[in-house]
């Protein structure tokens, strides 16, 4: 594992040639890729450091959002707004994501867990173009940071416990010492505020919204997957508490989509709307990781890699349509598919992908987790039936909204697509939907 580290920490230096390190990038994307062959539980063994089947899909996933961060953000180098800044702080937010998932350390795993959100901060404040970035970051930090000192103080607890951090090892000590409600909360409360849980979501859709595309690729493709690969692992030490509290948050996660579906509805800001087209999504997926069965876990890894490729690619075409019209408002943005066709066919494919339309991995997901919740609790289906629809019903207002209309008529002078545009929503549809040809790709519980 220390030589992928090394080769990050590495491309650092390399950070003033962009085209330099995005054939690094994409070079060591490829190398992480062909080591999908194993048959080990753990493998890429190094000192606190390892890889299983989850890491290894969240680390991929983490890289090659990278690579597509360097293709998405070239006006950066354009228009000369600290390039060399701006690859730094990219490269230096994924060697920290890698970390975080390839540590087997809970003491590291937080450390790294805590860091990744100084470069995010860094790039919203940066290089975002909406006076309102610096709250925007604040917001961000506060609700993250105060969830995340009740769970410093668990792992702490742990360690003073069992006499070791290892999750290998806590996970066979931990099974009655930590039954009580108020420590299962300190220890999950963190990872639901990442992922982002409804009541204490408010903090996404204002970073979406000010940050930078770079910022929103970020967030959306991998960040928000932090909670969820954090639930996963902390979760095994609490099943008994968690069997118990399970009603709780299945009841959230499915009314939590429900209702920002609806609100979803009601959003004139295509940024704004996918943001909490995310949190939607995510319902779903806190509703699967509870559960911790089989098809609940698979489900939820499905669509989390699923939603980090789509809901990534989404907002890229926001940005494109922004860097044309100067207007990311649904009011103004109508008519696109008459002055710019090409980029309306990406519109279409990516919000296929966004309403789990075949044979997009997300369609997967879904299956696997609707009949999880079905399985628990068969009222439950008819929360289920409305948020299918919900789904389904935003996805095609953002679609049927900005393509069809009358355009705006003071607009002129369109071109409808670049060849590096097309290369990089190529690279977000193109894994969204031949994974689905792989499926035991990721059902790997």
């Amino acid at each position: 594992m220390l030589k992928y580290i090394l080769f990050l920490v590495l491309l650092i230096p390399l950070a003033s040639n962009w085209a330099l390190l995005l054939n690094l990038s994409i070079l060591l994307s490829f190398f992480w890729m062909i080591k999908a062959n194993h048959h080990f539980f753990l493998f890429n063994l190094s000192s606190n450091l390892a890889t299983d089947s989850i890491s290894y899909i969240m680390i991929l996933l983490s890289l090659w959002i990278m690579v597509l961060i360097m293709y998405a953000s070239q006006s950066v180098v354009q228009k000369n707004q600290s390039p060399f800044l701006f690859a730094t702080t990219s490269t230096i937010l994924c060697l920290l994501l890698v970390l975080t998932f390839s540590s087997w350390d809970l003491l590291l795993f937080y450390i790294s867990f805590e860091s990744s959100l100084i470069p995010t901060l860094i790039l919203i404040i940066g290089w975002g173009y909406q006076p309102e970035r610096i709250q925007a970051g604040v917001y961000m930090l506060f609700y993250t940071l105060l969830a995340s000192l009740p769970l410093l103080v668990s792992f702490l607890s742990f360690y003073q416990s069992s006499g070791t951090l290892t999750i290998n090892l806590l996970s066979k000590s931990m099974c009655s010492d930590f039954t009580t409600t108020i420590w299962y909360l300190s220890s999950v409360l963190a990872f639901l505020v990442k992922l982002p849980m409804f009541f204490a979501h408010l903090w996404l859709p204002k970073a979406h919204v000010e940050a930078p595309v770079a910022g929103s690729m970020m967030l959306a493709g991998v960040l928000l997957k932090l909670g969820g690969y954090g639930l996963i692992r902390i979760l095994p030490f609490f099943l008994k508490i968690n069997k118990s509290m399970t009603w709780l948050w299945i009841s959230i996660g499915v009314v939590e989509e429900v209702v920002v579906s609806i609100m979803c509805l009601r959003q004139t800001d295509m940024k704004s709307l996918i943001a909490y087209s995310s949190v939607a999504h995510m319902g779903l997926v806190l509703a699967g990781l509870m559960l911790y069965n089989t098809w609940g876990l698979s489900g939820s890894l499905t669509i989390m890699v699923g939603h980090g490729l789509c809901s990534s690619g989404l907002f890229y075409l926001a940005n494109v349509v922004y860097s044309r019209t100067s207007t990311r408002s649904l009011l103004i943005n109508k008519g696109l598919m008459a002055i710019m066709p090409s980029m309306s066919f990406w519109w279409f494919l990516l919000s296929v992908g966004n309403m789990a339309a075949p044979p997009t991995i997300n369609l997967l997901g879904e299956i696997n987790l609707l009949s999880s919740v079905m399985t628990w609790n068969k009222v439950s289906i008819w929360s289920l039936m409305l948020l299918s629809f919900f789904s389904a019903s935003y996805t095609i207002f953002l679609y049927a909204s900005s393509q069809h209309g009358v355009f705006f008529n003071s607009m002129f002078s369109f071109f409808s697509g670049k060849t590096q545009e097309f290369l990089t929503l190529f690279l977000h549809w193109a894994p969204l939907n031949i994974l689905i040809l792989k499926s035991s790709f990721l059902s790997v519980f």
